[in-house]
């Protein structure tokens, strides 16, 4: 699971070195890169639909990847989370992004600026994958971020257009302000539970609401 996130980065960081280094080159070929990202976020797919099928089977996944201790009373985890909201969020967003990336390649053939715009796609499909899978509120805050920095680039794609530089800022605006909204909510949720990860919210949730079926709508 954790491996999905990171399909889509190979063709990111290859199309960002061929720029760099060959950049005449690179975008005489620039279709080329279409296949391999739409490759590589098709075997996201599957993965996704494999974790989906465990998940109808009854299991449920979690794998603790790397510890940052802080002190001895704080620490965080970095790993991820997968259960049944997030197989079918998986899947819905590779299937999107991979029709997203289809009708691209044709859309933006004739643009100078085609590899610059797979570029942002495929780095906004990776913020989305590790948005979903996040294990801790922390991960989310920061996949938020580059989501929305990737919102910023593609609607500001054409920036020469008074329009599209217009609303880009005002998108920019309008997500700083959501960003400082979400970051007090999960300040709030660490100062009343003393934890930033799911499942530990999720067995608070559990002792403070005896309702089970209230509890399970409130904590999905």
């Amino acid at each position: 699971a954790w491996v999905i996130p990171l399909l889509p980065l190979p063709v990111i960081m290859s199309m960002g070195f061929g720029l760099f280094l060959i950049p005449t080159v690179t975008k005489n070929l620039r279709r080329i890169w279409a296949f391999p990202s739409v490759l590589l976020l098709s075997i996201a797919m599957v993965f996704s639909v494999y974790l989906s099928i465990q998940q109808i089977n009854g299991s449920s996944i979690y794998q603790y990847l790397w510890s940052w201790t802080i002190n001895n009373d704080f620490s965080l985890e970095f790993g991820y989370l997968i259960d049944p909201l997030t197989s079918i969020m998986l899947i819905l967003i590779t299937t999107v992004g991979i029709l997203v990336l289809i009708y691209s390649d044709d859309y933006m053939s004739h643009d100078e600026e085609y590899l610059r715009f797979f570029v942002y796609i495929s780095f906004f499909n990776t913020s989305m994958l590790g948005l979903v899978t996040s294990s801790n509120l922390i991960q989310i805050y920061f996949f938020w971020e580059l989501v929305g920095m990737c919102s910023y680039l593609l609607i500001g794609f054409w920036f020469t257009r008074p329009i599209a530089a217009s609303a880009c800022q005002k998108a920019f605006v309008t997500n700083r302000v959501g960003d400082f909204g979400l970051l007090l909510g999960i300040l709030g949720f660490f100062w009343i539970t003393g934890s930033l990860e799911f499942r530990d919210l999720f067995k608070i949730a559990n002792n403070w609401i005896p309702n089970n079926g209230m509890n399970s709508l409130l904590t999905t």
